[in-house]
């Protein structure tokens, strides 16, 4: 009888777990759900905590720093006796569910921790969209797929231009199109969400389909570090260098996470001096410009800013509303113009914010009200959570402020290194209330506590327990709230 509950609960959850892989798919697009979320499945589940399985570590930390937030909140509604959602490495990939072949072979062809290397490294191995391969559109898509992940969205077609991204757009848009260099490198660099990452993978759009014949690797900082790690790991650094000097275009997107790695940073400069004196086209991507990144070397700094560094700027009202009917457009949906303009008012943050809202209010006409209609009350019913975080305005520089204060320390002691609990777990609170206050990501919070969002993610768990075990420290942790909701 309790295995049959077992099997039973189990398909239930699994139940639950495809429901909100269809909704997955609508909000973020087929592209990002069959590379990272579609390879997901149900664990354990135990005290409240639901266990998703990932076959590698990078794929689980991927997900952990783009789908996760999203994940917890659409399961918690669909079953509140899952109160947290936590990811982890399935080794083997034996999945309670069938997977099939094809599946398996996608994943085991994808960059990954786990087959990234060989003895022997290979143009695939590296993500190199090689011009060649490209002749026809099923062979483009596998050597793409190969690479960083790619959004067949991103294109300079799709990209909405307004007054606060005309130069980037226009910048991005001469480097695809020259024959030969125009500027090295290309430095685009703006916050979270703003255009950087569209307008990056539509210069290989546009490459590929207009000059095919030239080489381009794609990749995120990341991925370059940990590309390099494992080539010293098995002595093979002579097939990376071979690798990366030999293109004609290398594009590295979210520079800002080289910051810190010494050794790394030795050799992307060796790469990139090499590249610029044969004439070939560098192109980086940041969240600050090249003066301000943190952890990086003075040398690369001054190298970085020899090119052209553009800034894209925060949008305006009315390019967030070109933004929203081109996503409307894009997604085969009928907005109206009240609609667009009411969420194009109330989100100013980012695009990615801007997006995220738009494909929650589309499924949820779709997949929940029987296709109705998208009207100014639904939106504002669907998205009321995300509304009473914005119309809070509560900032992290502010909850910084007020944890400070009521701790007796300073904002300097709770961004710092300093682990002395007196210090430690005020961060740790200022985290768990960042996460609960705003609708900043886990990268976000942790970059202006000078942490990596691992951090942020233990702060948030270890505080959680805190909260039940300490009431003195829940009673500090409710004034605080108080005072910034207020």
């Amino acid at each position: 009888m309790a295995e049959e509950a077992l099997a039973s609960e189990l398909n239930s959850f699994n139940a639950q777990w495809d429901q909100i892989c269809c909704q997955l798919k609508t909000e973020f697009g087929a592209t990002a759900f069959d590379s990272w979320l579609k390879p997901l499945t149900v664990g354990d589940f135990k005290n409240g905590e639901m266990n998703v399985c990932a076959p590698t570590a990078f794929m689980k930390n991927w997900v952990v720093t783009h789908y996760a937030d999203r994940i917890n909140k659409i399961w918690e509604q669909r079953n509140p006796s899952i109160k947290k959602v936590n990811f982890v490495v399935q080794s083997g990939f034996s999945s309670r569910r069938s997977v099939d072949s094809s599946l398996l072979k996608q994943i085991s062809s994808t960059p990954t921790p786990q087959n990234v290397y060989g003895s022997n490294i290979s143009n695939k191995d590296f993500g190199l969209v090689s011009g060649a391969s490209l002749a026809n559109d099923t062979v483009k898509n596998n050597a793409i797929n190969n690479a960083a992940p790619l959004n067949p969205n991103y294109t300079f077609e799709n990209f909405v231009v307004g007054k606060t991204n005309e130069f980037a757009y226009a910048a991005a848009h001469k480097v695809a199109e020259a024959k030969n260099v125009s500027f090295n490198p290309l430095f685009l660099y703006s916050s979270v969400g703003l255009g950087k990452t569209h307008l990056m993978q539509s210069i290989i759009w546009h490459i590929k389909k207009n000059d095919p014949t030239r080489n381009v690797i794609y990749l995120t900082a990341e991925q370059f570090v940990f590309k390099f790690v494992k080539a010293l790991r098995y002595k093979d650094t002579a097939a990376f260098k071979e690798q990366f000097r030999s293109v004609d275009v290398l594009m590295v997107d979210d520079f800002q996470f080289m910051g810190n790695k010494g050794t790394t940073q030795d050799e992307f400069l060796h790469t990139f001096s090499s590249l610029v004196a044969e004439g070939k086209q560098v192109i980086i991507s940041a969240d600050k410009s090249p003066t301000d990144l943190e952890g990086i070397e003075e040398r690369l700094k001054s190298r970085l800013a020899g090119g052209l560094v553009v800034d894209i700027m925060p949008t305006d009202f009315d390019l967030r509303i070109g933004i929203l009917q081109k996503k409307a457009q894009l997604m085969g949906i009928e907005l109206p113009l009240k609609v667009a303009e009411f969420l194009a008012q109330k989100i100013t943050s980012n695009v990615r914010e801007l997006e995220g809202s738009l494909k929650r209010v589309a499924a949820h006409s779709q997949l929940l009200s029987g296709a109705k209609e998208i009207t100014l009350d639904m939106t504002q019913d669907v998205l009321k959570d995300m509304l009473r975080s914005i119309d809070r305005k509560t900032t992290i520089d502010e909850i910084q402020k007020k944890v400070a204060e009521h701790f007796n320390i300073s904002v300097k002691e709770l961004q710092s290194s300093r682990r002395a609990r007196t210090v430690a777990r005020p961060r740790q609170v200022a985290m768990y209330l960042a996460k609960q206050l705003t609708s900043r990501s886990l990268p976000e919070i942790g970059r202006k506590f000078d942490r990596d969002h691992t951090t942020v993610m233990h702060a948030v768990r270890k505080v959680e327990e805190l909260i039940v075990e300490d009431p003195t420290l829940a009673e500090n942790i409710e004034i605080l709230r108080r005072t910034l909701e207020n």
